[in-house]
């Protein structure tokens, strides 16, 4: 790649209040998903689960799904979902069904041991988000959520 000389680069547009709250959003972002990927890491150990593993048996806990639709949900890619969902099937933590309405994109779905192993990280997760959220209002919480939807929405439209 070559790089011009900075006396050559093009400048940036002006900044609008709203861009620059949306970048403020974003980096805080990227540091609450680093510390939130840290905490699901020690959640996640108290099933025997990794993060990731506990996100795509997150997907599948309520009905079986295609690992498409699953990484939709996610927001992941559907080849990142499938070597999970492999290692699932493979500790018995999950399995594939037939899917009525494709004959190969088959269904994963949580086993016994996968809702044990989801559970036994509830007991651990209840606290620990009761503890993160203790000194913030609900409505806080409620506008944040609210706020980030909006934004996931916006992004996925775009």
């Amino acid at each position: 790649m070559t790089v011009p000389p900075r006396k050559d680069w093009p400048q940036p547009g002006p900044a609008s209040e709203g861009g620059v709250l949306v970048t403020d959003v974003i980096l805080a972002t990227f540091r609450l998903n680093a510390r939130l990927m840290e905490a699901a890491q020690d959640l996640a150990a108290h099933g025997g689960l990794t993060a990731a593993w506990w996100q795509v048996l997150g997907g599948v806990l309520d009905e079986p799904r295609s690992v498409a639709e699953v990484g939709r949900i996610m927001g992941v890619s559907r080849q990142g979902v499938q070597r999970i969902a492999d290692l699932l099937v493979d500790r018995g933590l999950a399995e594939y069904q037939p899917n009525p309405s494709h004959r190969r994109a088959k269904l994963l779905a949580c086993t016994e041991a996968g809702y044990w192993a989801i559970r036994q990280i509830a007991v651990a997760q209840h606290p620990f988000a009761a503890e993160l959220s203790k000194g913030v209002a609900l409505d806080e919480l409620r506008t944040t959520l609210e706020t980030m939807r909006t934004l996931i929405t916006r992004l996925e439209e775009a």
